[in-house]
């Protein structure tokens, strides 16, 4: 974080300890803004009619008007920043003087009257269910390091829990007789997710090996459900690292991320007749919105389905 911006720091506090950012998502709103504050100074001192080059970030950040953002935006535009980075770097500075205003240190947001830059849409990519039973049968089961990843990327695809939200179980957080999970999201948002038989049989097996590795290691946290070898809590890189792995050893697409798996899960949800609220629901997703884009993915699978399977799709009309 920069020396002299203070009111960066109280910001990045207000994310984490009010509003319970998790710290890597204050982390990109920090850099976001430090990168916002380095472009002010820079503009500041290449301009001819400065006398002051001795002056904060802080003073520029609380100075800056809507011109000021769309220079910002300019030159994020000039740097080839694409549409949804440019779009994210703006919500920040949104919520930043947002919390400015609500602290009495502003009397208006300067950004409340800039149009976010409209979004190509990207559908969400998503596995077959083959390659999704083909990666899950992946992972080794006679070891301890093996059946916990089979466990993890079973539990991954049938909560469709996001990687944050897995790392973060507790064994506490699974009930293997209600067949569900407890699942802290974001912004401490609790839900509970109904869990398939498939994936709890999975958590068994795992548990079985983890409660002969915490007899042996002392210094095991038997409160998390998924350790590493440490017997510490895994982190979502790890977990990244452990499905390119299996990815490659499938045989499948490694670009493929854990992700795709919550994309797979909401996609065949929908595809096998589930509501649109259910599933946001089981996402956890705030907005309806949010969930609806997997609907456009359903849609265009249902009609590639109807121009190959229906009889009078291939048949040219000829007028009388």
């Amino acid at each position: 974080m920069m020396k002299d911006t203070t009111t960066l720091q109280e910001f990045i506090g207000y994310l984490k300890f009010e509003k319970h950012f998790s710290d890597h998502t204050a982390k990109c709103y920090g850099a976001d803004l430090e990168q916002f504050a380095q472009f002010l100074l820079d503009e500041h001192r290449a301009n001819p009619n400065t006398t002051d080059s001795s002056v904060s970030a802080d003073h520029l950040l609380l100075a800056a008007d809507v011109q000021t953002i769309r220079k910002f935006m300019a030159f994020l535009s000039e740097r080839q920043y694409t549409k949804s980075t440019t779009a994210r770097k703006l919500a920040t500075l949104r919520s930043f003087y947002k919390f400015l205003v609500k602290r009495g240190q502003l009397g208006s947001n300067p950004v409340s009257s800039i149009k976010t830059p409209k979004q190509d849409k990207k559908l969400p990519k998503f596995l077959e269910y083959e390659q999704v039973q083909k990666l899950l049968n992946t992972p080794p089961t006679d070891n301890w390091l093996g059946a916990r990843d089979r466990a993890m990327l079973e539990v991954l695809y049938s909560t469709g829990m996001r990687v944050s939200e897995l790392v973060a179980l507790n064994l506490e957080d699974v009930d293997f007789l209600g067949e569900v999970i407890h699942v802290r999201g974001k912004g401490k948002k609790e839900r509970i997710c109904p869990i398939g038989s498939s994936a709890l049989q999975s958590i068994q097996h795992y548990i079985e090996y983890r409660n002969r590795r915490i007899q042996a290691d002392p210094g095991f946290d038997s409160k998390v459900l998924f350790a590493n070898k440490h017997g510490k809590r895994l982190s979502t890189r790890s977990v990244r690292r452990k499905m390119d792995k299996y990815l490659i050893a499938a045989g499948l697409d490694p670009a493929i991320s854990p992700h795709t798996l919550r994309h797979s899960f909401a996609t065949h949800m929908l595809n096998n007749g589930a509501d649109l609220r259910s599933v946001q629901e089981l996402l956890g997703h705030q907005s309806l919105s949010t969930t609806q884009i997997y609907t456009h993915v359903t849609t265009s699978r249902m009609k590639e389905q109807y121009e190959n399977a229906h009889p009078r799709e291939a048949v040219q009309f000829t007028a009388q």
